[in-house]
């Protein structure tokens, strides 16, 4: 099989990105008594060369999510859309600043089993030199390469009890008739789930692959039962 095209550097990336999220037809989750929203970032950045890379940390080991991969983003603030709240904590967490021209476009609502609806917003930013991480949230930061991302290796499908590896995704396949756990095994010492797993899995479909929204779908995705609390 053929590998993906991905853009070479972050000019090329923003135009592919930005036509394929304008002709996504995303989906948002509703309002409904109980929920809470949150808005996080897809934040791409370039490298050296042509690479470009989706910043992934690590969750600082105290709190809520304590350890856990995840993308920058927090919970909505009154008065906040999904936008601006996925901004400011990408500042507030990375000392990264987007400006709204830096705004590619949003993936579907991720109805997490936290109670929260996690809206994904897909950011640009030309360098990451005032990358400073806040100790009281983050442990680590991670830069993945997208041609990593795009890889066939990356998603699999496994039993819930994690045992046992149900089935791998391919090229050829549609990914979205996939069913059980889905794991994005990034690196030996990386294996993202659901909620964080599912938006990294359709930022892949959507922006780097190019899948129909039909087979891009997440909201139905399991989610291990440590990532309600």
């Amino acid at each position: 099989m053929s590998h993906p095209y991905l853009p070479r550097g972050i000019e090329e990336f923003r135009a592919l990105a930005k036509a394929r999220l304008t002709a996504f037809p995303r989906i948002a989750v509703p309002d409904v008594p109980g929920m809470r929203r949150a808005g996080v970032t897809l934040c791409v950045v370039p490298g050296a060369g042509d690479v470009l890379s989706v910043i992934v940390m690590k969750r600082a080991y105290r709190g809520r999510n304590a350890g856990q991969w995840g993308l920058p983003g927090g919970r909505l603030e009154p008065g906040e859309t999904a936008e601006v709240a996925a901004l400011r904590e990408l500042r507030e967490e990375l000392n990264l600043t987007a400006k709204p021209a830096d705004v590619l476009g949003l993936l579907d609502d991720f109805p997490a089993t936290s109670g929260f609806a996690i809206t994904p917003t897909v950011v640009t930013i030309d360098d990451i030199d005032s990358l400073r991480p806040n100790p009281d949230e983050v442990f680590s930061v991670h830069q993945v390469d997208l041609a990593r991302l795009a890889a066939e290796d990356v998603p699999h499908w496994v039993r819930p009890e994690h045992a046992t590896l149900q089935h791998e995704l391919r090229g050829d396949l549609p990914e979205a008739d996939a069913t059980g756990l889905l794991q994005m095994r990034i690196a030996p010492d990386m294996t993202i789930h659901a909620p964080t797993g599912a938006l990294l899995w359709q930022f892949r479909a959507v922006v780097l692959l190019g899948h129909s929204p039909t087979d891009s779908r997440v909201a139905h995705f399991a989610q291990p039962d440590w990532t309600a609390h």
